[in-house]
C-alpha cells in the first residue's frame, strides 16, 4: 500500500512540474511574441491572436494570473518533495537539505530553464495555443489577480512608477523601421528593401544634394534665333526646359518640348509666341527636404523646379524624376556609365568624371564614399581640401579614393581621373 502511495505521490510530482513548465513557457512565448506579427494575425481573424492581444493588452493581469499559478504549483511541490524524502528516509537535517536541492534542480531544469528556452524560441507556435488555456484561467482567478494587483499598483504608486505601456500602442521610431527593414531581408527582395531604405532618407536628404548645379542646366534664351531655338529643343534630351531672357538669372518659364513642336510645324517662331506656352516657373526654397518636395510637386502639378538661395539666387534645378530616382533608382537599365556624359570609363580601369558631378550621384553609381555633410559636388569637395584653386595633374586621396586633376577653366575643376584602389 505504500508502494502504491508513494508511486502515486510521484505520479502527482510530475504533473505539478508540467503543470509549473506550462506557465513558465507560456509566460516568456507571450513577452517574446512579434507584437506586429501579432497584430497582422489579428487583422486576419485568427481567434488565438485575438485572444493573445487581449491578453496582453494588459500585462499586469496577465503576468499576475501565470505567476499566481506558478509559484502556487512550485510551492506544492516543494512541499511534495519535502514529504516524499521524509518518507522514504526518515526526518533529519541532511534529508531536508537533499530534498530541497532536489527539488530545486527539478524547478530549474523541467518547470523554468527548459520551458523559457523552448518558448522563447517559439513564441507564436505555442503563444497562441497557450491563449486559449490562460484566458478562462485569468476569468476563474481574477478576484485573486485583481486583490494582488491592489498592491503592486499601490507599490508602483509609492515608487512613482509607471506600469509597461500598452503592447498594442507601442510606435516605432523611424530608425527602429529602418533597422526591421534592414534585418528583414530573409522576407523583402533586396530592391524592395533598398526602396523603402532610401524612402527613409527623403527626410534627411534636400534638394541642394540632388538638384542639377546651374552651370549644368539646359536651357534656351526665348531671343536665340528661331533656327537656334529649333536645333537646341530639337536635339534637347528633355522634354521641358527652362527659357530665360538675356542671362539664367532671368529665368521667365518651362518650356514644354510637345507644345513647341506643335507651333513649330506651322507657326513662325517668335518670342510673343514662345511666352504664350510657357508655363509660369515654380521655384524652390534652398534646403527643402525630398519628401517635402514631392508633396510640393503633388500639390502644384508641376515635375520640375528651379532652386533658389535666401537671396533669389539660381542654384540649380530640380525634377520629380530626380526624387522618384533617389526611392527606385535609374530608370534605365543600362550602365550607369553608358547613361551619362559624366562618367567615362578608360583603357587602364580609371574614370574620367566631370568636376560638377553631384557627390551622391558618384557614391550611388561608382560605388563611392565621399562624404556629403559639406560641399555636393566634387568640384566644390576639391576647392574645399586645398582651399585654393589646384594645378591641372594634381594627385590627392580623398575620402580614400586617388585622385588627379585633369583639367581646370575658369577657377573651376572641370575634368577628374578617379584612380582605381590600391590593392592590399
Amino acid at each position: 500500500m505504500d508502494e502504491i502511495s508513494t508511486g502515486h505521490l510521484l505520479i502527482a510530482l510530475v504533473v505539478l512540474l508540467v503543470i509549473s513548465g506550462f506557465f513558465s513557457i507560456a509566460e516568456t512565448s507571450m513577452m517574446a511574441l512579434n507584437r506586429y506579427r501579432l497584430r497582422h494575425l489579428v487583422k486576419t481573424g485568427n481567434r488565438g491572436a485575438r485572444l493573445t492581444a487581449q491578453l496582453l493588452s494588459r500585462t499586469d493581469r496577465l503576468l499576475g494570473v501565470v505567476l499566481l499559478g506558478n509559484n502556487l504549483v512550485n510551492a506544492l511541490s516543494a512541499a511534495l518533495v519535502t514529504y516524499l524524502t521524509f518518507r522514504l528516509f526518515g526526518e533529519s537535517e541532511v534529508t531536508l537539505l537533499i530534498g530541497t536541492i532536489c527539488v530545486t534542480f527539478a524547478i530549474l531544469v523541467f518547470s523554468e530553464i527548459t520551458p523559457k528556452v523552448i518558448g522563447a524560441t517559439y513564441p507564436e507556435r505555442i503563444a497562441l495555443p497557450a491563449a486559449y488555456v490562460l484566458t478562462p484561467l485569468l476569468w476563474l482567478a481574477y478576484p485573486i489577480v485583481w486583490f494582488v494587483n491592489l498592491f503592486v499598483g499601490a507599490l508602483l504608486r509609492l515608487f512613482r512608477l509607471k506600469s509597461a505601456p500598452d503592447a498594442q500602442g507601442q510606435k516605432l521610431t523611424l530608425e527602429e523601421l529602418r533597422t526591421l527593414v534592414l534585418e528583414g531581408g530573409n522576407f523583402l527582395p533586396q530592391k524592395h528593401q533598398n526602396m523603402l531604405v532610401n524612402l527613409f532618407d527623403l527626410e534627411s536628404v534636400t534638394v541642394d544634394d540632388i538638384m542639377v548645379p546651374r552651370s549644368q542646366i539646359d536651357a534656351v534664351d526665348i531671343e536665340s534665333p528661331p533656327e537656334t531655338l529649333r536645333h537646341q529643343i530639337g536635339t534637347s534630351n528633355h522634354t521641358r526646359i527652362p527659357v530665360y531672357q538675356g542671362t539664367l538669372e532671368e529665368i521667365i518659364g518651362i518650356l514644354h518640348v510637345r507644345k513647341f513642336l506643335n507651333i513649330a510645324e506651322a507657326d513662325e517662331i517668335t518670342p510673343e509666341r514662345l511666352r504664350q506656352i510657357l508655363r509660369e516657373p515654380y521655384f524652390v526654397p534652398q534646403g527643402t527636404p525630398l519628401l517635402t518636395q514631392l508633396q510640393h510637386f503633388q500639390e502644384q502639378q508641376d515635375r520640375l523646379g528651379l532652386v533658389v538661395d535666401e537671396y533669389g539666387e539660381l542654384l540649380g534645378m530640380v525634377t520629380l524624376e530626380d526624387i522618384l530616382e533617389e526611392i527606385i533608382g535609374e530608370f534605365t537599365t543600362q550602365s550607369p556609365l553608358s547613361i551619362t556624359g559624366s562618367f567615362r570609363r578608360q583603357p587602364d580601369g580609371s574614370i574620367m568624371v566631370e568636376g560638377g558631378s553631384l557627390l551622391r550621384d558618384l557614391n550611388r553609381k561608382l560605388g563611392t564614399h565621399f562624404p556629403l555633410g559639406g560641399p555636393k559636388t566634387l568640384n566644390g569637395l576639391i576647392l574645399e581640401h586645398f582651399e585654393d584653386i589646384p594645378e591641372a595633374g594634381t594627385s590627392m586621396k580623398l575620402a580614400g579614393h586617388p585622385l588627379e586633376i585633369v583639367q581646370i577653366q575658369d577657377r573651376v575643376v572641370k575634368s577628374v581621373r578617379l584612380l582605381p584602389l590600391e590593392s592590399d
